[in-house]
């Protein structure tokens, strides 16, 4: 039978959270081997619990939810996140211009493959959410990565912005809070992005899921609160701060100037259509969700438990050798910054594999985030403090006496 090959367009596509490391890691645990999974955000498996209200409000309306509702969502759903935009300061955000999928990994894709055409580029923050680099290159486009710039808290590098940006630039991504970085992003940086997509026709794409996952003073600010001169696409769910992963609900808001984006918004619109709709049971937890947030909020309060877990890995990664991490403003991830030079690396991947095979302990290594140097990796600080201690002692043990030949 002829060979069947994968599709040319996955050439230049990764997605290492779930990548060859976590593959090595399941058959590790096939032959009976503990491991401890520290490369992916799911709240679930470390005894976070969705709150209970929320649970029974989908259970309550089941019923309901047996057809296929409108593409962009159910209307009370829609109306609550335009509420909620409105509340957090984004003008015009109108329930017309909102659409809810299944998750916002599911978005980020229909807002490219809406966009581009083959050859457009979108600039995307390095080190990024990696899914934002496939979803261009899936669509045809040209992902081009700006820095964030790690001596200055990870905000983004604007010089580096405005030097990439060329006639083929379609639109501009930030992550903010940041994913992997935990960097919350100033204003006065927001507002200058804002003024370069006006002065370049760009879109702004804004991934906000960790919108409400931040840490004593932090604040975070929508940069689409900021303009209403250019179209903007806010991305947001409950997956996180609601701690509800499995359910798979997200939205994204278009809002700004729109009399321009008519045409995208029929292509987004069509996408829509094509997958008829998205999860329904887990929409009914958007109205009741978007009234309460203290779930979260619990846990990223001073005796929060996420707030105790970031101060304890924080801490720990002060006191290993070769290491050094700017402290996270938001979300749950470290992105610590390893002495190459001191351990010989040059591989990054083949140091998480070295460390998931003696340790047990599987992170992602920085480059999966389209990091430019083999001097970084992502590891959640989502286990409690007891099993975080075990992951850091595991980490400081393999440290001592590591060296990539």
């Amino acid at each position: 039978m002829k060979t069947l090959y994968k599709s040319s367009k996955l050439e230049n596509v990764c997605y290492d959270i779930r990548g060859p490391v976590l593959d090595e890691a399941k058959k590790m645990e096939a032959a009976g081997s503990e491991i401890l999974k520290l490369n992916i955000g799911n709240p679930a498996p470390f005894g976070f619990q969705a709150p209970q209200e929320i649970v029974q409000h989908i259970s309550d309306n089941l019923i309901n939810a047996e057809g296929y509702i409108d593409s962009k969502g159910l209307l009370s759903a829609r109306r609550a996140i335009a509420a909620y935009s409105t509340r957090r300061g984004i003008r015009d955000a109108y329930a017309e211009n909102v659409f809810i999928g299944n998750g916002v990994s599911e978005l980020i894709v229909m807002a490219m493959q809406g966009l581009l055409d083959d050859g457009d580029e979108v600039l995307i923050p390095a080190p990024d959410y990696p899914l934002w680099t496939a979803a261009v290159v899936l669509a045809g486009g040209t992902p081009v990565h700006y820095i964030c710039d790690e001596l200055n808290d990870w905000q983004p590098d604007l010089a580096d912005i405005r030097k990439k940006i060329t006639q083929s630039t379609k639109g501009i991504v930030i992550i903010n809070p940041n994913n992997p970085t935990g960097a919350v992003y100033q204003k006065e940086i927001l507002l200058k992005i804002a003024e370069l997509a006006k002065e370049h026709d760009l879109v702004i794409f804004s991934d906000e899921i960790y919108d409400r996952i931040l840490y004593e003073e932090a604040e975070h600010v929508s940069i689409a609160s900021l303009t209403n001169e250019v179209p903007c696409v806010t991305l947001n769910g409950l997956s996180k701060s609601h701690l509800i992963t499995g359910y798979r609900v997200g939205w994204m808001v278009f809002s700004g100037n729109l009399a321009s984006a008519s045409s995208y918004l029929e292509g987004v619109n069509m996408l829509a259509s094509m997958r008829l709709c998205s999860n329904v049971p887990a929409q009914y937890a958007i109205e009741p969700a978007l009234s309460d947030d203290a779930i979260i909020r619990s846990h990223t309060a001073a005796n929060g438990r996420l707030k105790k877990q970031r101060d304890l890995g924080y801490e720990r990664m002060k006191n290993i050798r070769g290491l050094s991490c700017t402290k996270p403003k938001g979300a749950f991830y470290f992105f610590p910054k390893i002495d190459t030079e001191m351990f010989g690396i040059k591989d990054d991947e083949r140091f998480t594999l070295d460390l998931l095979k003696k340790e047990g302990v599987l992170i992602v290594q920085g480059t999966g985030f389209n990091w430019f140097n083999p001097d970084h990796f992502r590891i959640v600080f989502l286990p409690d403090t007891s099993l975080l201690q075990r992951a850091f002692d595991a980490i400081e043990n393999f440290l001592q006496d590591y060296h990539q030949k």
